[in-house]
């Protein structure tokens, strides 16, 4: 199983912006990052909408965490984000094709899999993402986050899926 760079991008936005406790703006954040402006900025709208952050425009203007990060479940958040977990062709009703789908075992192996998967994040809030943030916020202001992984790392297959 492998989430987007959305979610990536997701998550990343909101412990920046639990780090820095203030506005910050999305050039701000896709600079200390790396990565494309024009994808964050369709993150943090999809974010604003969910009701993750506060966003507001002008002079002022930028984003901020919506809520306490107590209260930002990271398993929530990657279902919210994630367009679909189809692990495999049968958990796609609509699309299914599979004909050995009536008699495979398959189908409930990877459903307990993505039982797990979620069972675990399910346990883990924003916050608990934020408990090195001292050591976060040293490496976002010193530009080393962007150092650490340039762009031509990512495949790809990765950037396409933004």
């Amino acid at each position: 199983m492998q989430l987007t760079l959305y979610a990536d991008y997701s998550l990343r936005t909101l412990m920046y912006l639990g780090v820095k406790r203030e506005t910050a703006t999305v050039g701000e954040i896709a600079e200390q990052y790396g990565i494309s402006r024009n994808h964050l900025v369709k993150v943090v709208h999809h974010l604003g909408k969910l009701g993750y952050i506060h966003t507001s425009r002008g002079k002022s203007g930028g984003i901020t965490l919506a809520g306490e990060p107590e209260a930002i479940n990271v398993g929530e958040v990657i279902r919210r984000v994630e367009p679909n977990f189809y692990i495999v062709e049968c958990f796609n009703e609509s699309a299914n094709g599979c004909p050995i789908t009536p008699a495979c075992l398959l189908r409930g192996m990877m459903f307990e899999a993505y039982e797990a998967f979620f069972g675990v994040l399910d346990k883990y809030t924003l916050s608990d993402l934020l408990e090195n943030s001292e050591a976060l916020r040293g490496l976002l202001e010193n530009g080393a986050a962007v150092e650490s992984r340039p762009i031509a790392d990512i495949s790809r297959t990765q950037r396409d899926s933004i």
